[in-house]
């Protein structure tokens, strides 16, 4: 289940990323040396309660090395046009307050660098590749380490808090 990036010799640290307001940066700007659970998220898709646990994710252990890392994506047609839209929605309906980046493609010719280097990563089923839905998971080490964890695999599962918990630092 769990893998380690950079398999291509790529420092996902220092792939750019823009933030939902607009501003460039890395994902290790983001990301810092926390541990990182990374979500295409959709605001228009049957998953998209899952924001209520990602959130209670980061309230339990922002402050203890963690955050949760939107990415919000079109690639299945259930997201918002603009990422003004994308980010009201998310703070007044699920109170959101960890990092979104603005909108990606998580497969395909214009996949963003974070998800070609996350999607190398297998499952639990040992199936490596194309994101499957809105909402797929990957829960990144300080130093690397990914689990990757399907869309129907709720934030909270125990295997998610579990590996969140051991990877935090002690």
């Amino acid at each position: 289940m769990s893998d380690t990036i950079g398999k291509e010799n790529v420092d996902i640290y220092s792939l750019p990323v823009t933030t939902i307001r607009g501003e460039e940066t890395t994902f290790g700007a983001i990301a810092g040396d926390k541990v990182a659970l990374v979500v295409n998220v959709a605001s228009r898709c049957g998953h998209t309660p899952q924001y209520a646990q990602l959130e209670e994710l980061q309230q339990k252990y922002g402050e203890q090395g963690f955050t949760v890392i939107g990415f919000p994506s079109n690639q299945f047609l259930q997201e918002m046009g603009s990422e003004e839209d994308i980010a009201e929605y998310c703070s007044a309906t699920w109170g959101t307050t960890f990092p979104m980046t603005s909108k990606v493609s998580v497969n395909g010719s214009k996949t963003h660098p974070v998800f070609k280097e996350l999607k190398l990563t297998a499952d639990a089923e040992g199936k490596a590749g194309r994101v499957a839905w809105n909402f797929e998971k990957f829960l990144i080490s300080p130093d690397g380490q990914v689990a990757r964890f399907r869309p129907p695999v709720l934030p909270d599962d125990p295997a998610i808090v579990e590996q969140i918990e051991a990877w935090l630092p002690k």
